[in-house]
Parts: C-alpha cells; structure tokens; sequence
C-alpha cells in the first residue's frame, strides 16, 4: 500500500511539473486536421505460464500540448498453461474497441486510461483426455498504466506503455484465467499525423 501512495505522489508530482513548464496557455481553435494521428502498437503480456500478444490500430486527435483523445481496436492471442492450480490449457483470440486518454504531463512521460469492450472465442482443454470446449464470450476491460515516448504534433508520436486492467471482469483477456489477477500489458506503438508538417 505505501508503495502505491509513492508512485501515485510520484506521479502527481511529474504532473504538477510538466504543467509549471508550460509557458502559456494554448488559445482555444476550431477542428485542425493537422491534430489528427494514425498509428497503432503491438502489445506483449509475459507471466508464469500467461502469454498475450495483440495488435491495437488507433485513431486520434490532440486537444492540445498535452492531451491526447482517441479510439483504439484490438486484437489479441492469449494462452495459459495448465498448473497445479489448475489442470485445463486456455487459448484466447478477442477482438474489440474502445476510447483512449493520453496525458503528456512533461515531453517524455504519459499516462493513459482506455475502456475496452471485448469478445472472445476461448477454448479449453484437459491435456489428459484430450477434450475441449469451447466458449463465446463478452467482458469489459478498463486499461491505465504510465508510458515513456515521443510527440511531436503534427509529425509523429512513439511510446512505449505498461497497463494493468482495472475492470474486475472475470473473462478479462488481460487477466489470469485461474486467480482472476491482472496481467502486465507492455504496449509499443507508433503514429503520424496527417497533412504532416514539411520541415
């Protein structure tokens, strides 16, 4: 618990910071299509007998220096091993979409939030009678983690970001299909805006 009050102070802190930096505030303008980015990123979960691998297109628009907006799809692989705790092998693919926030508090550091929603083929198997079955599912997923990159609006944007999924959705594809706990999703991804600037 005190480990999480450190890091949240933390991050607090780097916000306040960034902010200070700022040298004036942005006047408000109309849509600028300039704003508008594409890109996407790939994103790798790795535990004791977990894996997850999935691609996650994006669309989005910054609002400002510091705010980024955006919609996201997904497209994950997810396997568990069986275990002493649990004698069945999972495989996983889902797709689904959702929103992003993405808050550059300093020119390096972000932190996100992105709300998923999820369907999943899943199947399971006794790796002793050879048997599977097999399931449709649904979950929501509510990702936010902090990230290191680069933005440079109107030009291009790269980042590499750690998630957890906040939801308690037990068919999560982000979490362990046995305790039910929340996985590490290391996301790298990569962007251009659109009409990019000429230098």
């Amino acid at each position: 618990m005190k480990k999480c009050v450190l890091i949240f102070a933390i991050l607090i802190s780097s916000c306040f910071a960034g902010f200070a930096q700022m040298e004036k505030p942005e006047e408000p303008v109309g849509f600028d299509r300039n704003r508008v980015f594409i890109g996407s990123s790939l994103n790798l979960g790795l535990s004791n007998r977990f894996f997850n691998v999935g691609l996650n297109p994006t669309i989005g628009y910054s609002l400002n220096n510091w705010v980024d907006v955006g919609v996201a799809m997904n497209f994950n692989y997810y396997s568990q091993s069986a275990s002493a705790f649990n004698s069945f092998k999972y495989k996983n693919f889902n797709y689904g979409g959702g929103a992003f926030l993405r808050v550059w508090p300093v020119s390096f550091l972000h932190l996100q939030i992105q709300p998923e929603y999820n369907w999943i083929s899943s199947s399971r198997t006794d790796p002793i009678s050879g048997q599977t079955t097999r399931l449709q599912l649904q979950a929501p997923s509510m990702l936010a983690g902090i990230g290191y990159g680069t933005r440079e609006i109107g030009r291009q944007l790269s980042y590499l970001t750690i998630m957890i999924d906040l939801n308690q959705a037990v068919n999560s594809p982000y979490r362990d299909g046995i305790a039910g706990d929340p996985q590490p999703i290391f996301r790298g991804g990569f962007g251009f805006y659109l009409n990019s600037k000429k230098k």
